[in-house]
């Protein structure tokens, strides 16, 4: 740990933390001080300080202003009896002789400004003119100590320089004596643009009266117009470092102004906030620590009237770390425990150290939503709270967690894989009983998922739990034990969408065509078109893989609306080298019912111009249908435009006499169920010869899909069935394939003719 500490990075890194906590303080300090004088100074500055004002760069009678001009200006000033004079030159050039005169003559009554500088570490930096230290010319000093922003905070209330003493410029201004080791804060009630002034050019030229210099107290100084060199002032901003001079002379001569560090208010603070912290009430114990803190904030300005500067740098940023804290552990709790049931959740599951040994479980509970619709929201938290009751007393878990829409979770001591899975179908039981609710009853019934790979992340494993209790709702199962096997497909599976618009655009889909024979015909007189994927990672791809991942995601539309336009190329083509061509193509009925199925067929139909007779669409029983009204309504469409609809798969799932009642059609495709064991199978004969009748009687060919063998084939031409479909006739073949022997059949059946 020690080697860790000394690291360069960590060192630089704790400094730096440690540099912004306190650049933070100073933040909320220079914050606090503004806004408690941001208002206009009820005070003014004392009227018997005048500042006679030299601006930088300023022309007198056509020539730049010089220390020549400085003698005058004091002449003029002392004709007029002032009471004192103070010169701010802002130079450390050596006097002007005539200046030099000047002073000589006042004597007493001039002293000259010397301006210092602070480091950041308090160290002030002086200079005094050695003809100063010389001679009896009377000396001030103004150096203030400042924060970040270069706001005055204190000054000393005198300074030592070659075994001498100087006055602090605004004690000598005030008239007040203030020892070298005091320091005192400018009053900052006293508003420094309210000193009255004096444009010194104007004086000489006459322009202004002396007047007003007569028994009072006047500096002339420099004064810079440009940004370095200002100094701050708590309420007025940035200002000439002479204004704030003078403002804090105003306000000596009410009372000195003592700095005091915020410590002991800090101290003071955290003393009333323990106590406000062990009360147990919640009102009173907030309360108290509104209070705490409204009466730590007020100290200061309080203080401050009474001629004590206290910092609140310190006790501010213990407020915002205290209620910083606090909500952030209220955050954290709100984040880790659920709004209405109070119970932990699934972050909290994720945080438990005892996890990496145990077995993850989420429980489900079946209708979970519709319970909590059918009881008031208040009742929604202790319909949790009794779930996870039960949970518990099954498991013996101290802490049962809860998520959204009917999960809980916990870690269980891990077993054997049949002990685990007995001991859940155990836990089964305690759910055989109502729930009963703020008099609301409701029969319970609660599905598990198990993860059981220790080796996964906290995270990982309660998702993989989460998923396989959703898979046990879904499949009725009361039991599902997630697979570690099963997370090598995950990326594959969630990303299938993706790559199956990809596989579109490169040619890895594709469709293959198995050609149906026309007993009457006696030839080829069709194909069905079937959806393949050769991935160029994986290989082969079931369709049944994708399609129903397609169908789940709501994205079948975009595949069946490829095999259309792909369907319609190879039907041209077919029907361009013989006689009449029929090609086939899936329409999921999961498809069929959308409101945008018509618009869109009908577009590809319009650029393609096709004859859409020379189209069947075969409605599969992938998905029920969903809403059997508008399913009807799209397929009576699409035999308007012309299509040939057939019912594939008929005899089995939802393509029963019900699909033969309701929708629209004009050919039924026999299942292979009933084809392969037609011939050996007496049963399933009849089945076939009753069906092909009742199509036959309501005006429909059948199409007898499965054939593998000649005897099944004859038969099944035996038995009235109109077309017939399976390997024995052809298995699926790319279109090039079929394309090429159907074409040489055609040229050969020509030839004899």
């Amino acid at each position: 740990m020690r080697a860790f500490l000394k690291q360069p990075w960590v060192i630089i890194a704790v400094l730096a933390w440690m540099v912004g906590w306190v650049a933070l303080g100073h933040i909320l300090n220079q914050a606090y001080w503004n806004t408690r004088f941001v208002f206009p100074a009820v005070e003014k500055v004392d009227p018997s300080f005048v500042l006679v004002r030299v601006d930088d760069g300023r022309r007198i009678d056509g020539h730049a202003w010089t220390a020549g001009d400085d003698a005058r200006v004091l002449r003029k000033v002392a004709d007029a009896g002032p009471r004192a004079v103070f010169l701010d030159r802002r130079s450390d050039s050596p006097l002007d002789p005539s200046l030099t005169q000047q002073i000589a003559a006042m004597g007493d009554r001039v002293t000259v400004v010397v301006r210092g500088v602070y480091s950041p570490f308090g160290q002030i930096a002086l200079h005094i003119p050695p003809e100063f230290e010389r001679s009896k010319v009377r000396v001030a000093v103004s150096a203030w100590q400042t924060n970040l922003w270069m706001f005055a905070e204190k000054s000393a209330g005198a300074f030592s320089y070659s075994s001498r003493t100087y006055p602090a410029l605004s004690a000598a201004l005030a008239g007040v004596a203030v020892p070298a080791n005091r320091s005192f804060v400018p009053d900052f009630h006293v508003g420094p643009l309210s000193v009255r002034t004096i444009s010194a050019p104007d004086l000489l030229n006459g322009k202004t009266g002396t007047e007003w210099l007569r028994g009072r107290t006047v500096v002339v100084s420099h004064v810079r117009n440009a940004p370095d060199g200002v100094l701050g002032y708590y309420g007025a901003g940035w200002r000439d470092p002479v204004y704030v001079d003078i403002a804090a002379a105003s306000g000596l001569r009410h009372g000195l102004i003592t700095p005091l560090n915020g410590f002991p208010l800090l101290i003071v603070f955290a003393v009333a906030v323990f106590g406000a912290m062990r009360l147990r009430q919640s009102l009173a114990r907030r309360g108290a620590l509104l209070g705490v803190v409204v009466t730590a904030v007020m100290i200061p300005a309080i203080l401050q009237s009474y001629g004590v500067f206290m910092s609140s740098c310190e006790t501010l940023l213990a407020i915002v770390v205290f209620f910083g804290t606090r909500m952030w552990l209220k955050w954290r709790r709100k984040v880790r425990e659920t709004s209405q049931s109070g119970l932990p959740n699934f972050v909290a599951l994720a945080s438990e150290k005892a996890l990496a040994e145990a077995d993850v479980v989420v429980g489900v509970i079946a209708r979970y939503e519709e319970f909590l619709a059918s009881i008031p929201p208040e009742l929604h938290g202790e319909c949790a709270r009794q779930i996870a009751r039960r949970f518990a007393v099954g498991c013996g878990a101290r802490t049962i967690h809860h998520g959204e829409a009917g999960f809980f979770a916990w870690a269980e001591p891990a077993r054997e894989p049949d002990q685990q899975l007995d001991h859940l179908e155990g836990m089964r039981a305690l759910f055989a009983a109502p729930l009963l609710v703020g008099g609301h009853m409701f029969d319970t019934t609660v599905h598990f998922g198990l993860d059981r790979n220790h080796k996964l992340d906290a995270q990982s494993r309660i998702n993989t739990a989460l998923a396989s209790a959703s898979e046990a709702l879904r499949h009725g199962r009361p039991v599902e034990l997630f697979q570690a096997d099963r997370l090598a497909n995950a990326a594959w599976e969630l990303s299938l969408l993706a790559r199956i618009d990809e596989g579109m655009r490169n040619g890895d889909i594709w469709l293959a065509y198995q050609p149906q024979w026309d007993y009457r015909e006696a030839r080829i007189s069709g194909a069905e078109a079937l959806i393949r994927w050769n991935d160029p990672v994986r290989g082969p791809i079931r369709p049944d893989e994708f399609i129903l991942q397609a169908e789940r995601a709501g994205r079948i539309d975009a595949l069946t609306y490829w095999v259309l336009e792909q369907a319609i190329g190879a039907a041209e083509e077919f029907n361009a080298v013989g006689p009449r061509f029929q090609t086939s193509i899936n329409l999921s009925a999961q498809l069929v019912d959308k409101p945008g199925l018509i618009s869109s067929v009908t577009e590809i139909v319009r650029r393609s111009g096709i004859d859409c007779s020379l189209l069947t669409v075969e409605v599969t029983e992938t998905a029920h249908l969903g809403d059997r009204p508008a399913a009807i309504h799209n397929l009576r469409q699409l035999q308007a435009l012309g299509f040939r609809l057939s019912i594939d798969d008929f005899g089995t799932g939802e393509a029963s006499l019900l699909y033969l009642a309701e929708l629209p059609s004009d050919e039924l495709k026999i299942d292979r169920e009933f084809v392969s064991r037609v011939v050996h199978h007496e049963r399933e004969r009849h089945i076939v010869s009753s069906t092909v009748r009742l199509a036959h009687a309501l005006g429909q060919t059948v199409v007898a899909e499965g054939i593998e063998d000649l005897a099944t084939f004859d038969l099944l031409r035996k038995l009235g069935c109109d077309s017939g479909q399976g390997y024995y006739i052809g298995r699926p073949e790319t279109l090039a394939q079929l394309r090429a022997r159907y074409t040489a059949k055609e040229q050969s059946q020509r030839g004899r003719v």
